[in-house]
């Protein structure tokens, strides 16, 4: 009897086993679906992106070749707008690639903060101008000095001001301000856009995320700027967050930077 019921045991272990293996299965095939899946939405967005511009660079192209004194300067802007858009595009994807592999590489430099941000705003400025938005800057009176590669921090920056500007309507307000505590400074982005879901929160930095309930009003975008953010304050020694009140209640994001980092020389 105790050898039938310990036979019995060991048939009901085998079993739950095989229920347990078929469950792993079923559930890496399904993440495999999911990922290959989010690969065909993905290149298709960056065949996407890609071609949006094209058609403004061409109309510009073709106008230039008859156009008179006054639409030379309009032609102008359209094209540095656009290959500025496309430069980020993939500056972007070969940052999310070099992150991947390992590759990516910091430059540091004792940097004043607000010439970076200045930089940054007059990136992000015409999208902003074009869409009638508020912005608002708020700096400490004393400059503030770090340790930062200076184009990676502009990059961060300016991704969190597109990205602000990409969901807030028009005639919406976006903030930037800086606060230093201690050894660390707080540079926080906020604006009075659509927000996040609370269930997207979580995902925000994920590549190729994308809030089902949100729409950017500039129709732009990959969903990987976000993640680029992510790397680039953490390749800093930082940290970045984000917060939502929920739909139609803003989003705010907080970086904070060590103001001063061990750093090995530059290779």
């Amino acid at each position: 009897m105790a050898d039938h019921e310990r036979r019995a045991a060991q048939l009901r272990e085998a079993n739950e086993q095989l229920v347990l293996a078929a469950l792993n299965a079923q559930t890496l095939q399904a993440a495999a679906e999911q990922s290959q899946q989010r690969q065909k939405e993905f290149l298709a967005l960056v065949a996407h992106e890609l071609r949006n511009p094209l058609t403004p660079l061409g109309v510009a192209a073709s106008l230039l070749r008859s156009a008179n004194p006054d639409d030379l300067q309009r032609m102008q802007t359209i094209i540095e707008q656009q290959v500025t858009h496309i430069t980020r595009l993939v500056g972007d994807l070969l940052d999310l690639s070099r992150s991947s592999t390992g590759k990516l590489r910091l430059h540091f430099r004792t940097i004043d903060l607000a010439k970076v941000i200045d930089d940054a705003i007059n990136a992000s400025r015409p999208a902003m101008d074009a869409r009638l938005q508020h912005f608002r800057l708020d700096l400490p009176l004393q400059p503030v000095v770090l340790e930062a590669d200076p184009i990676r921090l502009n990059q961060i920056l300016s991704n969190l001001l597109d990205n602000a500007s990409k969901y807030t309507p028009d005639g919406g307000e976006i903030r930037l301000a800086v606060h230093v505590h201690k050894d660390d400074v707080v540079i926080h982005v906020s604006d009075d856009g659509i927000g996040i879901s609370l269930d997207a929160l979580p995902r925000v930095f994920e590549p190729f995320a994308q809030d089902d309930h949100a729409t950017g009003f500039n129709g732009q975008g990959l969903g990987i700027g976000l993640t680029v953010v992510k790397e680039l304050v953490e390749a800093h020694g930082g940290t970045v967050v984000v917060a939502s009140g929920g739909i139609g209640l803003g989003s705010e994001f907080f970086v904070t930077l060590p103001l001063n980092v061990f750093r090995e020389e530059d290779t």
